[in-house]
């Protein structure tokens, strides 16, 4: 798979723990600038492919037709993690578009925030679909489905109308044939797509620089999702997770899927990076993205801050005694 060595873990100063993984770097024009690994591994994008996938529904504004707030419209591209404040805005848009929670394909579930599902436990409440991270995805997908008179029951299989524009808009974001694009079944139940991680960043970086879609719909479309993740970061995760971090940085169009997939956009160096982290962990996405931000010279130390007080390098035991440490240790070649 051509996989490289990513970050090492101590304990006591001995080796205790790998992560392989691959890591790309693109221009403008989809040249590779950087990489630390295979740049032509294919991945699913999972969650990653979010901003995306919400592309049909803002090129028709589905926002604005249903009166919906800005920190609504951004759960379009949301891992949110169930705190109050995310389930307090997907009620809102049940009640604005008149979508019944039982519609959504995806599962019941609890919160993935700790301390809103146990807020959610102490208060004896089952799970609900509103719970699932991908909840906000489904609910801007059913909306539009609605509003355009598509069935609203089967927008979850391949052949809806909606899942066919998601693979165009990505096809054409990413400049790929839409027939190549492998598929997959994600975890919401949605389909989910893969790509070579160059096209992954090539597709992040047209999120943060618009500019560069010669389609004007689309080109509105993007940079829209793009500003809502902006304005409203801790929409797109929570306030304690690296994309809601990453997204407080004006300059950067960042998302991270599962299985240890990341997209992120740079608008004032107009680059493009992806990474895979290969055993899935999300744990080390703050020590890898946080290097490679030091690598290139990014000026904003408040982000690379954000991200070590995130997932600090420094390992502690149960008790919070130091005991170890984590370490980047990829060389980006050019």
């Amino acid at each position: 798979m051509g996989f490289t060595t990513l970050v090492e873990e101590y304990r006591g100063g001995t080796l205790e723990n790998i992560h392989y993984g691959a890591i790309t770097i693109v221009d403008e024009k989809g040249k590779i600038l950087y990489k630390a690994g295979n740049p032509d591994h294919v991945t699913f994008l999972r969650s990653a492919a979010k901003p995306f996938q919400a592309i049909p529904g803002m090129k028709r504004r589905i926002d604005e037709v249903y009166g919906l707030s800005g920190q609504e419209a951004a759960l379009f591209a949301a891992s949110h993690r169930g705190e109050a404040f995310h389930i307090d805005a997907l009620e809102s848009i049940l009640r604005k578009t008149g979508i019944q929670e039982e519609g959504l394909h995806c599962c019941a579930t609890y919160p993935l925030n700790e301390d809103a599902k146990a807020d959610r436990h102490r208060a004896h409440e089952p799970k609900r679909k509103i719970f699932h991270n991908c909840s906000g995805k489904h609910s801007g997908l059913v909306a539009l489905s609605k509003h355009m008179g598509w069935d609203e029951r089967t927008y979850y299989k391949p052949e809806h109308p909606v899942q066919k524009e998601i693979v165009e808009a990505l096809a054409y974001i990413a400049d790929v044939p839409a027939a190549s694009i492998p598929q997959g079944i994600d975890g919401c139940g949605l389909p989910i797509f893969a790509l070579p991680l160059h096209k992954i960043a090539y597709a992040y970086l047209k999120l943060a620089c618009p500019d560069l879609i010669e389609d004007a719909p689309t080109r509105d479309a993007v940079a829209r999702m793009a500003r809502l993740m902006n304005e409203y970061p801790d929409m797109i995760a929570d306030t304690q997770f690296v994309c809601s971090a990453l997204l407080k940085d004006s300059n950067l169009a960042a998302k991270g899927g599962a299985k240890g997939v990341y997209g992120i956009g740079l608008r004032k160096e107009r680059i493009g990076i992806s990474l895979k982290v290969s055993d899935g962990s999300e744990q080390v996405w703050p020590c890898i993205i946080a290097s490679i931000l030091e690598h290139i010279g990014y000026d904003n130390k408040d982000t690379i801050n954000r991200l070590y007080a995130l997932v600090p390098n420094t390992i502690v035991n149960d008790g919070g005694t130091p005991v170890g440490e984590r370490r980047a240790v990829f060389t980006l070649e050019a």
